[in-house]
């Protein structure tokens, strides 16, 4: 390496972690001397590579760090100040009405991370049974061109039969590839789980069907919940399609605190 090169890339680094030095000094200096880093790289690849993937790494524990710490905060903030969602008169509840155990997920019937979260629900349904009670909300992404559609046939099936309507939904999820054909497999799941076609068909995309889907995206938006899925246990969020483990902790935490007695 040149005299000049290496006197030029000590004084960048001596900048780089010395305060005195400006920013617009070193930017500078590189603008007026571009070989320097190729220089550098070219005569000493392996160990500049090794270095940067050094600094990768430690910048990436470190964000991961602060999401981590951030997160046990908000989860921390979640047990004294539980959130809040709101559960309607004609509220369909999946399992046992009055469970001291509430699930409530915001979710897009064509997110395939939603098909995880299915599968945690059914499991959750399956472990506390009647003493959890879960509510389907929806938050269809307009990249998925199905979504919304999807959430408008579930609304529409709900006000004949919310059994029917829980059929439906364990339809889409389990088929849930099949959603590329369009309306053709709503309808098809529709038949399937005994829906009235003719009044589904008025009601689809009625005023009061796209209300409730509507209202339910403001409050998931309110809550934070950007992607899908989205939970609140207990006014505990949970942001993501994560395992049944993951529950069942925030639930013991819950009866450790005397939160909750089950």
């Amino acid at each position: 390496m040149g005299v000049k090169l290496s006197k030029l890339l000590m004084v960048l680094l001596i900048g780089l972690v010395a305060s005195c030095t400006s920013k617009d000094s070193l930017k500078k200096m590189l603008a007026d001397n571009p070989d320097i880093l190729t220089e550098a790289i070219e005569k000493n690849p392996s160990a500049i590579l090794e270095s940067l993937n050094k600094a990768v790494k430690k910048a990436q524990e470190g964000e991961e760090k602060k999401r981590d710490d951030e997160e046990k905060k908000q989860l921390e903030a979640s047990f004294s100040n539980p959130l809040t969602p709101v559960l309607r008169a004609d509220e369909s509840y999946r399992g046992s009405k009055d469970g001291v155990i509430t699930l409530v997920e915001y979710s897009d019937f064509q997110c395939p991370y939603c098909s995880r979260g299915y599968k945690t629900v059914i499991s959750l349904l399956e472990k506390y049974k009647d003493k959890i009670r879960f509510v389907y909300k929806h938050l269809p992404l307009s990249f998925h061109p199905q979504a919304m559609i999807t959430s408008q046939y579930y609304e529409a099936i709900r006000l004949q039969s919310a059994e029917k309507a829980f059929k439906f939904h364990d339809k889409i999820y389990d088929e849930q590839k099949k959603l590329e054909n369009g309306e053709a497999f709503l309808k098809e799941a529709a038949k399937s789980v005994g829906a009235d076609m003719g009044k589904l068909a008025k009601d689809v995309n009625s005023e009061a069907v796209i209300k409730r889907i509507k209202d339910d995206e403001a409050e998931a938006g309110k809550y934070g919940f950007q992607g899908t899925p989205g939970f609140i246990i207990n006014g505990i969020p949970v942001k993501g399609a994560y395992p049944v483990e993951h529950f069942t902790g925030l639930v013991d935490e819950l009866v450790k605190r005397g939160k909750l007695k089950i």
